[in-house]
């Protein structure tokens, strides 16, 4: 293996707390840091993921993205697809046991998770492994003696379990394998570090545990916060509708983005970009003297993280359509069109509903009626506005902040 030259460690410390919960423990993460500077030895830096949904939105990417730090640095960056694990399950955090997957399952979503991954990691400097490869591959043998290196109590002791006991809701057997399977993983590996987020440190802690059990040196468990979703008050999820996904389209991310608090911009500053801690220490500074507009920060936020999915040019397009809409309050270059043939006047209410811009004609009445439609940039207040569609000609419809048509009537 050729050896590297590394940063000083005191440097790759730096870089790699930035926005961490825990390092569990730190002393032993600086100790395997001076050891590989001393060797020129990459750590083994492993990142496990269950395929269990086929997208992956911003606040999945926040492990991902201090996986990449260590790339970055030049270690080992290890993606683990849990295509064996998912069909088990990971019970942190559930009341009630969850339905396993089937392999068909896992295996298509496994697949698009790469595809999403590697927008953030250097696929030519990642080891993509299966635990597959070596779960499968286990004989019952070797799983009796897996769990009899780990005790039931300690087992019990987790959170989740906990409640579901004192709720009476049932634990099925195979939960309780999750964590020890998981575990064996890192024992394949032999890892270095293992990354999570906060809600994985049980499951981390018995990753250490089962390491030196099996004769090898306990990983360094990190973990990561969980990020918080558009509204600044509960974790971002797909399910609250709070979230931003990374293949959404950059105009819809970039709104998603600008819609935060001002207060949440330096929790994303921190989880969703490669800034240093010391420039985002400069940005508040600036932002506390007066002379950089949170809102200019946010845009720079919000380009930032585009940039990583779309690339450059997209989030720059995203930023200047932006600031035509609603800062200018023009009508963006490029919107979807609403073709109607000629016909009798309709009222502006009812073309907003005919044009797909609201979901009823009374959503539709209520925007006229809070002064939020426009036609081609005149603000209409009466729903029985008469629109003439009685020969060829074409007009831009804005209903709310950011929805807009360009109507040709043919």
């Amino acid at each position: 293996m050729t050896q590297k030259n590394f940063k000083p460690v005191d440097e790759q410390l730096a870089y790699l707390k930035k926005g961490v919960a825990e390092i569990i423990p730190e002393a032993e993460l600086t100790s395997k840091l001076e050891n590989s500077r001393k060797t020129g030895k990459p750590l083994r830096v492993y990142l496990g993921v269950d395929p269990t949904a086929p997208d992956i939105h911003l606040g999945h990417t926040v492990v991902l993205r201090k996986l990449k730090h260590f790339q970055d640095l030049g270690h080992t960056a290890i993606f683990l697809i849990g295509d064996f694990s998912a069909m088990i399950g990971d019970p942190t955090g559930q009341s009630e046991t969850r339905p396993p997957l089937t392999r068909e399952q896992v295996d298509t979503n496994a697949k698009t998770y790469l595809a999403q991954v590697f927008k953030l990691l250097d696929p030519q400097k990642t080891e993509v492994r299966y635990n597959s490869e070596w779960l499968d591959k286990l004989s019952s043998y070797d799983v009796v003696r897996l769990c009899g290196h780990y005790r039931l109590a300690r087992m019990l002791e987790r959170e989740d379990f906990r409640s579901r006991l004192e709720h009476n809701h049932p634990i099925s057997v195979h939960e309780l394998l999750y964590p020890l399977l998981t575990a064996y993983d890192a024992v394949a590996l032999k890892s270095d570090v293992e990354i999570g987020a906060t809600e994985q440190k049980f499951n981390l802690l018995v990753h250490r545990d089962i390491q030196r059990e099996y004769g090898l040196p306990s990983e360094v468990a990190l973990t990561m916060p969980i990020l918080v979703g558009l509204n600044g008050s509960r974790k971002m999820s797909k399910s609250l509708g709070n979230y931003v996904g990374i293949t959404e389209e950059p105009g819809e991310m970039f709104g998603k983005i600008m819609s935060i608090p001002d207060e949440l911009m330096w929790s994303y500053y921190e989880l969703l970009t490669d800034r240093t801690p010391g420039e985002i220490a400069q940005l508040k500074k600036e932002v506390t003297a007066g002379t950089l507009h949170p809102m200019d920060l946010k845009m720079k936020l919000a380009q930032e993280v585009i940039t990583d999915f779309h690339g450059e040019d997209a989030a720059r397009k995203a930023a200047e359509n932006f600031q035509r809409v609603f800062r200018d309050r023009q009508a963006p270059e490029e919107m979807p069109m609403q073709r109607l043939t000629r016909s009798l006047p309709m009222t502006i209410s009812a073309l907003v509903f005919v044009c797909g811009l609201t979901q009823s004609r009374a959503e539709a009445q209520r925007l006229v009626e809070q002064k939020a439609v426009e036609l081609d940039g005149q603000v209409i207040d009466d729903p029985r506005h008469s629109v003439k569609l009685s020969e060829p000609r074409s007009f831009v419809l804005r209903a709310g902040k950011k929805k807009f048509k360009r109507v040709v009537v043919e």
